[in-house]
């Protein structure tokens, strides 16, 4: 079976048909999700930004043109409703309180993980020390594997204000990061 393209099924599921809505929701809804939850580091708010995004999505459904995809249509739309978040409210979470991370090896070598588990918490903690603006530059464009055009796109900047958010952050995290092991 061939899989449908995202602006056949925005067709659709403006004609009304549930299942088209329906399958654009269970495509996004686990990329959309982890990027809140990056963004926000809370599984309650993610999960609340998510809903906001899809209720979001699906109001102004008919707005879009598919001038770029739609892709890039949704998770620009997560991005204003995650800087809303922080608007509303700065991260104050202890990263006690983070998510675990899940899909963990099982098999590994005990001495291994730990040092992943703790590579993983020194890369979380040195993401939250960054300006907001760097750190959704990265977020794009390492998990969500976005291209420069596309986090231009998205964030309303040009391709050299990605790039070089981009750079500054990922020079911050490096300071940050090896100052913990100095």
């Amino acid at each position: 079976m061939f899989e449908r393209s995202d602006e056949t099924l925005v067709k659709q599921a403006l004609k009304g048909k549930k299942a088209a809505w329906i399958t654009l929701v269970k495509r996004y809804e686990k990329a959309l999700f982890n990027y809140a939850l990056r963004m926000v580091n809370n599984r309650e708010d993610a999960l609340d930004l998510m809903q906001d995004v899809f209720v979001a999505v699906f109001r102004n459904l008919s707005s879009f043109r598919g001038e770029s995809p739609f892709k890039g249509w949704i998770f620009k739309i997560a991005h204003y409703r995650c800087m809303e978040f922080y608007r509303r409210k700065k991260p104050t979470q202890s990263l006690d309180d983070a998510p675990e991370q899940e899909d963990i090896d099982e098999q590994a070598c005990p001495e291994k993980q730990m040092t992943l588990n703790q590579q993983q918490l020194d890369i979380k903690q040195a993401l939250e020390k960054l300006p907001v603006n760097q750190k959704i530059v990265i977020e794009l464009k390492f998990f969500q594997h976005a291209t420069f055009d596309d986090i231009a796109y998205q964030l309303g900047i040009s391709i050299n204000t990605a790039k070089s958010r981009l750079y500054s952050g990922l020079d911050k995290l490096k300071d940050y990061v090896e100052l913990d092991y100095v």
